[in-house]
């Protein structure tokens, strides 16, 4: 028997990313990837199946085997690169959203940052919709890739999970993030509101220790993160 309505409630991430991951279908250039995250393996087979089964123009859709390091099973999605992009990933955003109860999902370009609400526009302006255009728009979007971003870090892996950072490093235990702001250095230090925080330099240490060798500063609860010209600004928190 088929999925129904709110079968999967409360199992899907809200964020999923777009051309994250490289396809097994074919070259990057014609192939758009999806990947979204799942709470538990059953539910992630589930969605599998309906996203193969459901849509004519998906070439593929693959389940995970076993948990990934932030603690999700992620299911893959796979399509032709071409102008109708944007209108049958809405589709498939209506279809999840019906299976998982949730009122909105957004999606993350090239594991940038920052995550958008999914709307055919928004995909529209953001995703290379053919082969030509796909190198560039790779290009541009590194510049706000997290996994780039830590390129100088010591640590073992780095993911993001909805609007939260996990920072994993080998034998010892992961150090989540909330993401509050990414952007030229200036600017973004400049929308923080918080006074600069003297007082937690011992946290400071352990995130130098941790993370590698970034000039970390301290406003409020807010930390900041300078790499080149570039500010991220995150918050210590817990999943």
């Amino acid at each position: 028997m088929g999925l129904r309505q709110h079968d999967l409630k409360d199992m899907v991430y809200q964020v999923f990313e777009v051309d994250s991951f490289k396809s097994k279908m074919g070259d990057d250039k014609d192939i758009v990837t999806l990947s979204f995250s799942v709470k538990e393996q059953a539910a992630a087979k589930d969605l599998e199946s309906f996203l193969e089964k459901g849509y004519d123009f998906v070439l593929d859709a693959d389940a995970t085997p076993g948990e990934q390091s932030d603690g999700t099973y992620k299911v893959f999605v796979e399509m032709e690169r071409n102008r109708h992009v944007p209108e049958h990933i809405m589709e498939i955003v209506d279809g999840v959203q019906k299976l998982s109860g949730l009122e909105e999902l957004k999606y993350r370009y090239y594991k940038n940052f920052k995550s958008i609400g999914a709307t055919e526009e928004s995909l529209s302006e953001t995703i290379p919709l053919d082969s030509n255009s796909y190198d560039g728009a790779i290009q541009e979007a590194r510049s706000s890739n997290y996994k780039e971003f830590f390129n100088r870090s010591y640590v073992e892996d780095i993911s993001m999970l909805d609007e939260h950072i996990i920072i994993q490093k080998t034998y010892a235990d992961p150090v989540v993030f909330k993401f509050i702001d990414f952007g030229p250095a200036e600017e973004t230090i400049n929308n923080i509101s918080e006074s600069f925080n003297a007082n937690d330099f011992s946290e400071i240490i352990f995130l130098s220790k941790y993370i590698g060798d970034y000039n970390i500063t301290k406003y409020g609860h807010k930390l900041t993160f300078e790499n080149n010209d570039s500010v991220l600004v995150l918050e210590r928190t817990v999943l």
